[in-house]
Parts: structure tokens; C-alpha cells; sequence
């Protein structure tokens, strides 16, 4: 299986996996990167070209001063066409499934499938798990630390679930130019001061997008619910939803045999070779 690493000449990192077929773009949600995507990604590589990206201001990719929807789905569609215009299929989960609704509707010309995880373009009020994250990762004293399992028992108060930290900690990196030996991989200062942003949706100004459209719900999460269903099909008119029994927001990680199906399915890549 064919693999490369890539960071562009605007600093956005990139991952490819597979050698034939179409181009399908991983988005991941906030706090992620683009490796979180891997499983699923090598799931799909015989029969596509997977990119997976680290969004800007996480993983290797580089750091910006804003952060804003637009921004993002820019960056993204300015990296990938500069050698090439071919349309994408793009799936987004969380933030990411945001952006990848961005893209479709900036750049409907581009995108050629869309699929969104676990997230509507709607405005998000309850942001206070995500803010108790950062305020955990903001606690911990980095020149006190000297192994994960301390920085994870640091984190514990503020997250006491053990694979949302094991997920957050992978943003945790040795640096041994740092006075403390640590650091936070992703733009820890500026997303957590757009907690807020982030969960709003934009107004575009975008004509609606008319390609095809898979909505893809977890069964025990609450982030897609009955109310926010005009507002995905007034902007995405060719709109299929499924939901996926026994997941929560992270679906894509709790039940990934039935989202890959999924994915290969709408996407037309044929079983599991």
C-alpha cells in the first residue's frame, strides 16, 4: 500500500494513502488529526486515494493568528488544487464534517460526494465539555511532567473519561528545545479562546449544493437531532441520513466495520476487497 507524508508549501500536513481511484479527503473534528483517520482510511485505500489532513492549527500542520470556517475550507481547497482540480469525495466528522460542508458549498465543483459524521450546519450552544478539555490541558503544569501516564492523571480531574484523554494526549509532544520537555502539538492558546466560533455555523452566502450527500448519525449521540434537519437539507437538498445504532459522537471510532460498509457503499467503492 502506497503511503506518503507531505507538508505543503503553506504548512498544511497531509497523509496519502492508496494509488487508484478517486480522491477522498478525511477531515477530522477539534483537537484531532488527520492519522486519527488511519483505520478507516486503509479500510478504503484499495480502492481510492485517501488524503488525510491535519487541520490548520493542529497536528504537524501549521499555526495561524484566526480561525474560521471559511479560512479552513480555503486552505484546504488551495493545497489540493495546486496541482490538480479533480473533484474529491470528502468526509468530515464533528469540526471537520463543518468544513467539509464549507467546501461543498464554496467549491461545489470540487467536491463530488459528501459525507457528514455526527455534525448539522447549525449553531451548537452547549460547548462546556470541550471547554473543561482545554481548561484540563491548560492545567497541567508541562515542567512537572515526566511520563504521559502523569500528564494523563493530571488530565483525569477535568476528563474523567480515559479514551477522550488517551485522544487529547495524543496532541502531547517531547520537545526537547522546550524549557518544560513537552509541548501541545495543536494551537492550544487560539482554539480554545474559538470554542464558541466553533460551534456556530457561518452564513456562506452560498448557493445550496446539489451533490449527493450521506448524513450519518450515532444512535447515542445528540449532536444530530429531528429539529436540525431542514437546516442540512435547505443547504443540502440530496440529503440521505442513517443512523448507526450502539455509537456515540465519535462514530466513526465506535462502530468503524459498519461506517466503513457505510462509506464504501455511498461512495460506490464496491466490498471490502
Amino acid at each position: 500500500m502506497n503511503s506518503r507524508s507531505v507538508v505543503d508549501r503553506d504548512a498544511l500536513h497531509y497523509t496519502e494513502i492508496g494509488s487508484s481511484g478517486p480522491r477522498t479527503l478525511f477531515l477530522h473534528g477539534l483537537f484531532g488529526q488527520g492519522k486519527n483517520w488511519t483505520s478507516i482510511a486503509k479500510n478504503l485505500a484499495d480502492r481510492a486515494r485517501v488524503i488525510m489532513v491535519d487541520l490548520p492549527n493542529h497536528g504537524r500542520s501549521g499555526w495561524t493568528e484566526s480561525l474560521t470556517y471559511t479560512e479552513m475550507a480555503n486552505a484546504i481547497t488551495d493545497v489540493l488544487t495546486a496541482d490538480s482540480d479533480e473533484p474529491l469525495n470528502v468526509i468530515g466528522h464533528s469540526m471537520g464534517g463543518k468544513v467539509a460542508m464549507a467546501m461543498a458549498l464554496l467549491r461545489p465543483d470540487l467536491v463530488e460526494r459528501l459525507v457528514v459524521a455526527d455534525i448539522a450546519p447549525v449553531r451548537y450552544e452547549r460547548i462546556s465539555g470541550f471547554a473543561d478539555y482545554v481548561m484540563g490541558m491548560r492545567s497541567i503544569d508541562l515542567s512537572r511532567v515526566h511520563t504521559r501516564g502523569e500528564a494523563d492523571h493530571a488530565l483525569q480531574p477535568y476528563v474523567p473519561d480515559a479514551v477522550v484523554r488517551a485522544f487529547l494526549l495524543q496532541n502531547l509532544r517531547r520537545d526537547p528545545s522546550s524549557e518544560t520537555g513537552w509541548r501541545w502539538q495543536m494551537n492550544l492558546s487560539l482554539l480554545g479562546g474559538k470554542l464558541a466560533d466553533l460551534g456556530d455555523w457561518p452564513d456562506l452566502h452560498a448557493a445550496p449544493y446539489d451533490g449527493p450527500v450521506l448524513w450519518i448519525a450515532g444512535g447515542r449521540s445528540d449532536y444530530i437531532r429531528p429539529e436540525y434537519a431542514p437546516a442540512m437539507r435547505t443547504l443540502f437538498p440530496r440529503t440521505q441520513l442513517i443512523t448507526i445504532k450502539n455509537a456515540g459522537h465519535w462514530v466513526h471510532s465506535e462502530q468503524p466495520e459498519i461506517f466503513v460498509a457505510a462509506l464504501r457503499r455511498f461512495l460506490r467503492l464496491g466490498p471490502t476487497a
